[in-house]
């Protein structure tokens, strides 16, 4: 597999950076499986110094961001003809104060593994989770180190789905009801809540009990209430279903939502694409059987 790699500077100028702390986690999966991280400039640069994926062949230079870096990564998600040429999906190690990050590049990278049902992961959380999933459908076994991200008993989950992606997001939840039924709590915004209860009800849950905890709608502010919770570690978990075709009235509410997760980089796991999702998932119910 080959991952584009990019980290804005704040997580690579210190040791104890957000690219450093994947490294220190996740180094030894990435070895396992073989991964090809296409690796920006400055975050290569930043490997190399600390020692990181050291001798490592699948640790490949792109050019600085400045020299069009992030921008081939973009054209490399879309795919550039051959195999070689095409990643399966971006680490972008996000600093939601860095200009940068909402550079027209950082935006089409995003945009673009969302259309192409890749993997954009834009946290430490994420990218470690990540790690972990693939290394389970790998057939290694469980690393004891990310079993905090599947203590699915003392997490919220929050599912929300734009109006195209609502009927995506019930055949997903129908698929994976037990599953996600796991979660403490799960919480979702307006009619995507509503339908899910719904749904969760016509599975047998209890009448009297509410399967998603409802906030506002996103354009009243339930983006913004979710955000709300991931700033302040309550909410461990968000599936987000974004239709990238529209025009979206409430753009502000929904990059506030993903400035929070990125904010919370080292606690906040976020998918995007539903086939990821669903990978997730498969990966969940396979490692809990090896427990």
């Amino acid at each position: 597999m080959r991952l584009g790699l990019a980290a804005n500077r704040l997580h690579h100028q210190t040791d104890d950076g957000a690219l450093f702390n994947w490294m220190q986690h996740c180094e030894a999966g990435i070895r396992e499986l073989q991964l090809q991280l296409h690796t920006v400039g400055r975050t290569y640069d930043a490997l190399l110094d600390a020692g990181r994926l050291k001798d490592y062949p699948g640790l490949i230079s792109y050019p600085y961001g400045r020299q069009g870096g992030l921008m081939q990564l973009v054209a490399e998600v879309v795919g550039m003809g051959t195999p070689e040429r095409t990643l399966d999906g971006v680490v972008y190690l996000m600093d939601p104060v860095d200009p940068s990050s909402i550079f027209p590049e950082a935006l089409a990278l995003k945009r673009q593994c969302v259309i192409h049902g890749k993997p954009f992961l834009s946290t430490v959380a994420s990218a470690r989770d990540w790690i972990e999933m693939e290394r389970i459908h790998a057939g290694f076994a469980p690393d004891p180190g990310a079993d905090a991200f599947h203590h699915l008993e003392q997490h919220t989950l929050a599912l929300i789905a734009h109006d195209a992606m609502k009927p995506t997001m019930m055949e997903f939840v129908s698929r994976n009801f037990d599953l996600l039924s796991r979660f403490d709590k799960r919480v979702g915004t307006g009619t995507t809540g509503q339908q899910l209860n719904e749904l969760a009800w016509s599975k047998g849950w209890p009448k009297d009990r509410m399967w998603v905890n409802r906030f506002n709608s996103g354009p009243l502010g339930g983006d913004a209430q979710i955000a709300a919770l991931v700033l302040n570690n309550q909410c461990q978990r968000a599936i987000f279903f974004e239709d990238p075709h529209v025009a979206r009235q409430h753009e502000a509410d929904i990059q506030l939502l993903e400035r929070a997760v990125t904010t919370a980089t080292t606690t906040a796991v976020c998918t995007t694409a539903p086939q990821v999702a669903q990978r997730w998932c498969d990966a969940a119910v396979k490692r809990a059987s090896l427990r």
